[in-house]
């Protein structure tokens, strides 16, 4: 009941002399009101709160007391309030020990998606006349392409969907070395999501005919994406989880992966769509397609079109992402806009207009994931707040022909949000007072290149990064960075944070240029740095360095007169704990930092920018550093994923639903 429905019950005297009056009888019911209206929701939270499904997180522990739910570890973030197990636990219990039911238990767990296997069906056998047992032979049929096409693989030799029979391994699969035993029951779990990408303008080659899906122009595999169900009754099939697509699998399969509904279409040239090899072979593709159609390459991401088509052709499709971070067709919520209604700008309209017209304060949603070749500048008034962001699950591409320029008054802040920046770095430069500027960087992918990426020139200003993935970062001494859960990638022998290069004469450096922006020798350190949760990737010098539960992988080149891979030049304040620093670095006092013995190192599965697992460490990493940070999740930018933590609940939860007998392994699928 609202305020006017309380006022209205008042007998009309009580109104009218309350109007003739100061209002307080009025004033007094609003609040009355207001306390009506926590106390209606308490109600009705109460009523939710008896239900798995609709209850508050902090319920889910006290109704799964009820059942006997035993909790687990509670800081992996996408699973921290384990309501579909609890949901779960007595269906679980009935099925207790089937593939089906530890299939359900894994993905709920983990939040993986998963598919169990019990290898003691793919043994192979000696038959016995009397007794002939279909498929146990030891030979496979050469004529199922698709079931040899699952033997072997980079990771997992299959993802459990290789159904030939095998001999028997006598090594026990708890160690992740044995498989094919009767006690044995294997987990896949796929780690890379298939993050979709909705009418996005391909990349053309030049001729009009060629293009590839990735915006940037990088061969990009092509992902399935997973079917989603609420209750697992069969076991996942390869439609079911996330997987890359072979060309022959999915022309075998194009009907279940193609079209409009299934998340892969080819927009702007009607024709038949053919799936083909189109590697580079003499200084062109493979098979050229006739007119009428258009060849696709899954493997490759790269499309060529039999006839030029008319506009600019879209693509949608699924891309793979291990660590989701920077600008893509994630999730990453809707930001709170403070009552601002935002100007939006699609289809590759220009944003500088509408940069101009917030330069006050205010929002510009870049809507879409286009195309967008402008070289903006971003001025922001004195004390006022401008973003540029890209919307939610959308990755719009700012491809600039030079540096773009940022351009805060006195105690402003820009924020950006959500954007893929290429061609040009973005640039703080000097300015002729004291007063902070504030630049915010979330969810964006500064395309990682030769040249920095970021270049803050004025020594009073506050830069936060936050889940990015960018190239190197030049500051001045003065300047303050923050950077969390990002990937900092200059290649492993460049220099991926350092203050502006020193002038060879002496004295202090005239910047004239935008190349001169772009000097950095790293001899002058940069402002003080703070990592935490981060991934390095080349060599750091920072006056104060800070750093927490990161990775730090450069190295000095052989002759290079730097000191050492991470140098701070204040080693008496600033400090390190919980991370990877390689050998010959100078820090601030350490704390279970490693490597604290020989042959400690992270192993990454790819450090080549626009993979799938670009940023992932390998399993054969060792657990000092997967297991390393202060809350025995990983090192580096894959932290806030908590994947040891996962898989430390999968094993505890694996002992309790395990028929008797049975021994079960963890396989990494991606």
């Amino acid at each position: 009941m609202d305020s006017d429905q309380l006022y209205s019950l008042l007998p009309a005297v009580y109104r009218l002399r309350d109007a003739e009056g100061d209002g307080a009888l009025r004033e007094l019911l609003d609040v009355v009101a207001g306390q009506l209206e926590v106390l209606r929701d308490s109600v009705d939270q109460f009523y939710d709160d008896q239900f798995v499904e609709t209850c508050a997180d902090w319920v889910v522990p006290y109704i799964g007391d009820l059942v006997g739910y035993r909790p687990l570890h509670g800081v992996v973030a996408s699973v921290a309030s384990p309501r579909a197990e609890v949901a779960n636990t007595i269906r679980y219990r009935r099925r207790k020990g089937t593939a089906a039911m530890l299939q359900q238990l894994a993905r709920d767990v983990t939040g993986w998606p998963a598919r169990a296997v019990e290898f003691f069906d793919r043994l192979t056998g000696t038959q016995y006349m009397n007794h002939y047992r279909p498929g146990k032979g030891g030979t496979p049929d050469l004529r199922r392409h698709e079931a040899l096409g699952w033997i072997g693989g980079a990771v997992d030799r299959g993802g459990g969907f290789d159904d030939l029979p095998h001999t028997a391994e006598m090594r026990r699969i708890a160690t992740g070395a044995g498989r094919y035993n009767i006690p044995n029951v294997g987990l896949f779990l796929w780690r890379v999501a298939a993050v979709p990408l909705v009418r996005v303008p391909l990349t053309p080659l030049g001729d009009g005919r060629r293009y590839r899906l990735d915006q940037l122009g990088l061969d990009e595999p092509v992902y399935g994406p997973p079917s989603t169900e609420d209750d697992v009754t069969s076991l996942a099939t390869p439609a079911d989880v996330p997987l890359p697509l072979s060309r022959r699998y999915l022309s075998d399969h194009l009907g279940t992966y193609y079209g409009a509904a299934h998340g892969l279409l080819i927009e702007g040239s009607a024709g038949t769509v053919r799936i083909c090899d189109l590697s580079d072979v003499g200084g062109g593709w493979a098979h050229e397609p006739p007119a009428g159609t258009v060849a696709l390459d899954p493997v490759l991401g790269r499309v060529w079109f039999g006839t030029a088509p008319g506009g600019t052709p879209l693509g949608t499709y699924h891309y793979g992402s291990a660590l989701r971070l920077g600008a893509g067709g994630h999730d990453r919520g809707d930001p709170a806009d403070g009552g601002v209604t935002p100007a939006e700008v699609t289809g590759g309209a220009p944003i500088q207009p509408e940069l101009d017209a917030a330069a006050g304060g205010g929002i510009v949603q870049l809507s879409d994931s286009w195309l967008y070749e402008q070289t903006p500048s971003i001025a922001v008034d004195a004390d006022a707040s401008l973003t540029l962001r890209g919307a939610n699950r959308q990755r719009p591409l700012l491809s600039a022909s030079g540096p773009v320029m940022l351009e805060p008054g006195q105690r402003a802040t820009v924020v950006l949000d959500g954007l893929l920046i290429a061609g040009g770095p973005l640039v703080l430069d000097e300015q002729a007072d004291t007063e902070p500027r504030t630049i915010v960087l979330r969810d964006c992918t500064l395309a990682p290149g030769a040249e920095a990426s970021l270049i803050v020139l004025h020594p009073f200003a506050s830069v936060h990064i936050e889940r990015c993935q960018l190239g190197a970062v030049v500051a001045v001494d003065g300047a303050t960075v923050s950077i969390v859960d990002s990937i900092v990638d200059a290649g492993q022998t460049g220099i991926a944070y350092a203050g502006r290069a020193r002038p060879s004469g002496g004295g202090r450096r005239t910047v004239t240029t935008a190349a001169d922006r772009l000097v950095g020798d790293g001899l002058a350190g940069g402002g003080a740095l703070s990592l935490e949760a981060v991934t390095v990737v080349g060599r750091v010098h920072g006056v104060r360095l800070d750093i927490s539960n990161s990775l730090l992988v450069g190295r000095v080149p052989t002759g290079d007169p730097w000191p050492g891979p991470v140098w701070a030049d204040r080693r008496q304040v600033g400090c390190a704990r919980y991370s990877y620093l390689p050998d010959g670095s100078r820090t601030g006092p350490r704390y279970h930092c490693q490597p604290a013995a020989p042959g400690i190192r992270p192993q990454f599965t790819s450090l080549r920018f626009g993979d799938p697992a670009y940023g992932q460490l390998r399993l054969a990493t060792p657990d000092a550093i997967r297991r390393g940070a202060d809350d025995e999740g990983e090192m580096g930018a894959g932290h806030y994923l908590y994947q040891p933590q996962r898989e430390s609940n999968l094993r505890t939860r694996l002992d309790e639903y395990l028929r008797f007998g049975l021994e079960a392994g963890i396989f990494y699928a991606s």
